[in-house]
């Protein structure tokens, strides 16, 4: 299957020079994905293609007018009436990985981009389907959070990232409950400025290495997101058997080291549960 995603914005160039790039491109080469830039202004009326306006009651900015976003979702909608239109815009629902997994099941969605302060509040009424946010904070328009959405999407698209586990171990994969952050990554060299890869991950022991990276993806979810660490508890005899043994070990060491100095931890065996604490 091939999502198409059409992406109505009045600044078409900030797309299409993103989506030229990285696995969004790759992911359109090998026909996983069709993208659509639409220049709004194409569908404005008079000489100017004018397309926002001060706002009713007056005050700051400009406000983009309805006619022109009314007439392209119509337009692009004749032949698919049920395709979704998403809205971004900072007072939207706060996007997240599930909800990228949501839209990855899509055939096609549209993406509105907002822009100066907003648009004329009868598009959201008439036409948008549903608003999505990026985080609290505002940005100068939706062209950004939409190539945001784009990016979490089109990598869960089957076919696009070249190792089928990937999506799989990331950060934030998996159902409300089960989610973790990622577990630390090395690669080569073995020793860099005095810092050791973890012995495990050496070892060619591939179910040691997987306890491993459970066991810090775990803690690594616990000291920087409790608030998804807290929707893990109660953690199964599995992993509370990881973080009791990462527990034991980080106090064994801070003992060992004195209250105060600086750890240095090696690999311990894992195959006894007594893991490596990898500083995050």
């Amino acid at each position: 299957m091939t999502q198409r995603v059409d992406i109505l914005t009045l600044f078409p160039d900030m797309i299409r020079q993103a989506v030229a790039h990285s696995i969004l491109a790759r992911a359109q080469s090998a026909e996983h994905l069709e993208i659509q830039v639409h220049d709004l202004r194409d569908w404005a009326i008079g000489k100017h293609r004018q397309a926002d306006d001060t706002p009713f009651g007056g005050g700051a900015g400009m406000v983009m007018i309805p006619a022109p976003i009314f007439a392209a979702i119509d337009e692009l909608k004749a032949d698919a009436p049920e395709v979704p239109v998403v809205l971004m815009a900072p007072d939207g629902e706060t996007f997240t990985q599930a909800i990228a997994t949501e839209f990855a099941l899509l055939p096609r969605y549209i993406l509105l981009c907002g822009h100066y302060e907003g648009i004329d509040e009868r598009v959201r009424e008439g036409r948008v389907t549903r608003t999505l946010s990026i985080g609290d904070y505002v940005l100068t328009g939706g062209e950004l959070p939409a190539l945001v959405v784009l990016d979490a999407v089109t990598r869960l698209l089957p076919g696009v990232l070249g190792n089928v586990e990937s999506a799989g171990e990331e950060s934030f994969s998996g159902a409300e409950g089960e989610q973790l952050l990622e577990y630390p990554h090395y690669t080569r060299p073995a020793v860099f400025q005095g810092m050791a890869v973890p012995e495990v991950l050496l070892s060619g022991h591939h179910a040691n290495i997987a306890k491993w990276r459970r066991q810090q993806a775990l803690i690594r979810t616990r000291e920087r997101r409790p608030d998804m660490w807290e929707k893990l508890i109660p953690l199964s005899k599995a992993d509370q058997k990881l973080v009791d043994a990462y527990d034991r070990y980080s106090h064994d060491a801070s003992v060992a080291t004195g209250e105060g100095e600086e750890k240095s931890v090696a690999s311990s065996d894992i195959s006894s549960e007594e893991q490596t604490k990898t500083e995050p």
